[in-house]
């Protein structure tokens, strides 16, 4: 194969809804960086919110995070082998995780890799930071050296695997520290209906949860949600009226995946004595909330806050969606593939909202 020169990509500069197609040249690459050629993209819901002004990120940059692709070039000292240790060769296909760490920083050193003081996180990076391929709405993505790389099965498709690096990976990650579900009295309520809790109910219902709740102002999100594993479906105020009658505890734990500030204290007063409340929508700006330390004490709720994930997670979600992507209607949450070129245009004409992914297939 040609080393290929030059990259078609759509560059943000950050004008609301414009991206311009340019081509950049493609850098030498340095002895622990990768060449991968993009097979595909979607773009997630914080990318939305930087093309619509909601969400600030460092410009001119390369949106999209959400990537699968397949390796092209390999510096000499590029891992050869992925984070479950399989070799990795030219041509296989491959997704990575957000953000590539050095493993030797404060937060690298305390397990909090995604927080790394010198990070390169994929889509996000402006290009006076020196990176510049590093977004999926491109041809061509350069990984950086501390990028946690992962194979992707040939025979999954781009529709169900394309997310797991960020929606299925950050749902990992938001679960990991959940109380034991295996009662029949266990309650989890999910609120959003997005990718994130879609995916969530999903991931719940192969966990063994026996009660998941759903709460979404939409109902054909409600709806749908029904078909990933939500055994209850309400909108938010149908929820604020019937959740002290479904347990008479109270939920053991409550994702807040919807990013709405609204729901955040209801939430708090909906779980169990020592249940567990999850933030991880909340990506933007949003008002504050007023907590009551006493009642976090003498409840003894466990509140945390996830952002992204460690590298496990992404194993967590690659395996997650190769055993089980086909069970639930993952493939019907990309909305359709376009080209670099269609989605110069779409995007100014409105990207899509809600449950559905814009994918980009270069």
């Amino acid at each position: 194969m040609t080393r290929p020169v030059r990259s078609g990509a759509l560059v943000y500069s950050g004008q609301s809804c414009r991206l311009e197609l340019v081509e950049l040249e493609i850098p030498e690459l340095k002895p622990d960086q990768c060449l991968i050629r993009v097979d595909g993209c979607t773009l997630c819901g914080s990318d939305l919110h930087s093309l619509h002004g909601r969400r600030q990120v460092p410009t001119p940059t390369i949106l999209g995070h959400e990537i699968v692709g397949s390796i092209v070039e390999m510096g000499d000292a590029f891992p050869r082998f992925d984070i479950k240790h399989e070799p990795l060769q030219l041509g296989d296909r491959v997704t990575w995780s957000i953000v590539a760490n050095c493993g030797k920083c404060f937060y690298c050193q305390r397990g909090l890799e995604q927080k790394c003081e010198n990070a390169c996180k994929y889509g996000h990076m402006g290009f006076a930071s020196g990176y510049i391929l590093t977004g999926g709405l491109a041809e061509y993505c350069v990984l950086a050296a501390g990028t946690h790389v992962i194979k992707v099965p040939a025979h999954i498709s781009l529709e169900i695997i394309t997310p797991a690096s960020c929606a299925t990976a950050t749902v990992m990650a938001a679960m990991s520290d959940l109380p034991d579900s295996s009662a029949d009295d266990s309650y989890l309520t999910i609120i959003g209906a997005g990718m994130l809790g879609l995916t969530a109910c999903a991931v719940a219902k192969q966990k063994g949860w026996k009660n998941i709740i759903v709460v979404d102002p939409v109902l054909s999100k409600r709806e749908l949600a029904t078909q990933f594993g939500a055994t209850h479906a309400f909108s938010s105020e149908e929820w604020l009226v019937v959740s002290s009658f479904l347990s008479h505890y109270g939920c053991d734990a409550v994702l807040e995946l919807s990013g709405a500030q609204s729901m955040m204290i209801p939430a708090l007063h909906s779980l169990r004595m020592g249940g567990h409340l999850i933030l991880a929508g909340a990506v933007f700006p949003v008002p504050p909330i007023s907590l009551l330390p006493e009642q976090l004490i003498r409840r003894q709720i466990t509140l945390r806050g996830i952002h992204n994930y460690r590298p496990e997670h992404l194993q967590e979600a690659v395996e997650f969606l190769t055993t089980h992507g086909t069970a639930f209607p993952f493939s019907d949450l990309v909305s359709n593939w376009h080209s670099l070129s269609e989605v110069e245009s779409l995007v100014q004409e409105g990207t899509p909202s809600g449950y559905a992914r814009l994918g980009v297939k270069c």
